[in-house]
C-alpha cells in the first residue's frame, strides 16, 4: 500500500507582512514553528513506525516546516524546486494590494495558459509541468509512505498529479487548503485505486 501524506507549510513571514507569497522566500513565523512541531506530531501518530520519506519545496517556509517533520522522525529531507509555489513574478514580496489592483484572473477559454498580467509569472501549466514529474518520480520510489511538503495553490496540481488527471483537464480544479494541513492519499495493492483519504485536515492545530 502507498501512502502519502502532502502538507501545506505553517505561518510565513508573508503572511504577517501581508505580502505576495509565490517564490518570495520567507521564514516561518514563531507561530509558524509551533504549528510545524504540532504538524510533526499529528503524522507521526498517522505514520506510526513505518519507513518514510520526505519531501520538499527548497523555500524557506516548506522547508522549516519539512525539518520539523524531519527531527520528529529522524529522517532527512530531499529538497526539489519542482515543489515550490507557484511564481507571482515581479509581484513576489510586494504588497498584497499591490497585486491584487494588477492581477487578471484567467478567462474560462484560457485557463491553463494565460500569465494575468504579471511580468514573469508562472501559468498553471508552467506549475504542472515540474510538479507532475516530481510526483511520479516520488509515487515510483520503493518506499511506501512519503511525507511531501508544498504551497497551498501547488497542493491542486500535486493532488491532480496523484489522481492522474491530466493537465489539460485541470484549468478549473482547486482544492483550498489552510497553513499546515495534511492531506492523506493512499492506493491499495489489490483494486490499484489511488484515494483522498482526508483533504486539508487542520485539526491537529490550535487557533
Amino acid at each position: 500500500m502507498k501512502e502519502i501524506f502532502v502538507v501545506t507549510h505553517t505561518q510565513s513571514i508573508h503572511h504577517e507582512e501581508d505580502k505576495v507569497g509565490g517564490w518570495y522566500d520567507t521564514e516561518l513565523t514563531a507561530r509558524g514553528h509551533e504549528d510545524a512541531a504540532a504538524t510533526a506530531e499529528r503524522l507521526m501518530a498517522l505514520v506510526g513506525g513505518k519507513e518514510v520519506e520526505i519531501h520538499s519545496s527548497d523555500l524557506r517556509r516548506a522547508a522549516q516546516t519539512a525539518a520539523a517533520i524531519a527531527r520528529r522522525f529522524g529522517q532527512p529531507v530531499t529538497e526539489t524546486a519542482d515543489l515550490r509555489e507557484i511564481s507571482y513574478g515581479v509581484a513576489g514580496g510586494k504588497p498584497q494590494a499591490w497585486l491584487d489592483a494588477r492581477y487578471t484572473p484567467a478567462p474560462d477559454d484560457d485557463r491553463l495558459d494565460f500569465p494575468c498580467g504579471i511580468d514573469g509569472a508562472e501559468t498553471r501549466r508552467d506549475v504542472a509541468a515540474r510538479v507532475y514529474p516530481r510526483v511520479d518520480a516520488i509515487v515510483a520510489r520503493p518506499c511506501e509512505t512519503h511525507v511531501i511538503v508544498t504551497h497551498g495553490f501547488t497542493l491542486t496540481l500535486v493532488l491532480a498529479a496523484w489522481m492522474k488527471v491530466p493537465i489539460e483537464a485541470c484549468g478549473f480544479l482547486s482544492f483550498p487548503a489552510k497553513s499546515g494541513s495534511i492531506t492523506h492519499l493512499r492506493q491499495d495493492d489489490f483494486f490499484r485505486n489511488r484515494a483522498v483519504v482526508s483533504l486539508a485536515d487542520v485539526s491537529h492545530l490550535t487557533g
